[in-house]
């Protein structure tokens, strides 16, 4: 069965940092890139970050360039997104998804392009 799942949210203050993991299941982790999202309450889902199958390659949303990172273990079939120096804007459910086809080649952060997606983990900023 298909899985991506998400853990690692949490409530943290102004300045902190949070690591997020997405671990899959039942397909070929390796082929994939891996793209993370957020979607806050009354506003549409936005593209984060996303990382080639291989980990060579990586692309940020400009809101958290230089602030979050993106990696990828694909002996543990796991993304991860480190955020660091977080700001109460990045208060959203963050969804991971896999995408094949023209998004392995561009990285692409537009949700409609990406095939596979988790439940969902809250990231609350708040003091």
């Amino acid at each position: 069965q298909l899985q991506l799942v998400e853990s690692g949210g949490g409530l943290v203050q102004p300045g902190g940092s949070l690591r997020l993991s997405c671990t899959a299941s039942g397909f070929a982790f390796n082929d994939y890139a891996i793209g993370w999202f957020r979607q806050a309450p009354g506003k549409e889902r936005e593209g984060v970050s996303s990382i080639s199958s291989s980990g060579g390659s990586t692309n940020y949303a400009d809101s958290v360039k230089g602030r979050f990172t993106i990696s990828r273990d694909n002996a543990k079939n796991t993304v991860y997104l480190q955020m660091n120096s977080l700001k109460p804007e990045d208060t959203a459910v963050y969804y991971c998804a896999a995408g094949g086809g023209l998004v392995i080649f561009t990285l692409l952060l537009d949700p409609n392009a990406y095939n596979y997606w988790g439940q969902g983990t809250q990231v609350t900023v708040s003091s």
